[in-house]
């Protein structure tokens, strides 16, 4: 199992624990505005307890998601971890958010960077996919700045609050992580 991913000097991933529920709950409150553009859970963490929950549905044998807290400084500021981990047909889902005093510092391009070599070298998936909602520059330049290859449109692939909303789908196999020159 993978508790702590370093990245660099003071920015590493842990995996999400009930410990940490206070400190996220209170970075998603304090980012509402900024994250419900994107998040749809948002609207539905309406206290700590909710997040809470959401770190107990996590510890569930059957649970398909593995997920981790941004940590800088010893400061959370965001969540990214796999989702959707199929092991059968070895492949899974990459999901991320950050607060917006965080944006734009390369962090979440770092950490996917991070997940995106223990799945492939730890896990021995073969398929990872980034989905981001079509408009959302910010997070869509990630897997582009990654090498992911643009797949297409997901129609009305996320419920939001406001009705249903199309996704950019975007992949990365083994085969090109290896290919890539890598940092």
């Amino acid at each position: 199992m993978i508790d702590i991913i370093k990245i660099k000097k003071e920015l590493y991933l842990q995996r999400i624990s009930h410990q940490d529920a206070e400190e996220v709950f209170d970075l998603i409150d304090n980012n509402r505005q900024h994250l419900r553009v994107w998040l749809p859970f948002v609207d539905t963490t309406y206290s700590v307890n909710n997040t809470h929950s959401f770190i107990e549905q996590l510890q569930k044998p059957y649970c398909r998601e593995m997920v981790f807290t941004i940590c800088s400084k010893d400061s959370i500021t965001g969540l990214i971890g796999f989702k959707d981990i199929d092991t059968a047909n070895k492949r899974l889902e990459i999901g991320y958010w950050i607060s917006k005093q965080d944006e734009g510092k390369g962090m979440v391009t770092d950490a996917c960077k991070s997940l995106i070599e223990k799945a492939f070298s730890k896990m021995n998936m073969n398929r990872i996919q980034i989905k981001c909602g079509i408009g959302n520059q910010r997070s869509s330049n990630i897997p582009k700045r990654l090498g992911f290859n643009f797949e297409g449109i997901e129609r009305a692939g996320e419920k939001h609050k406001n009705g249903f909303i199309d996704l950019e789908v975007y992949s990365l196999l083994k085969s090109d992580w290896k290919n890539t020159n890598r940092e």
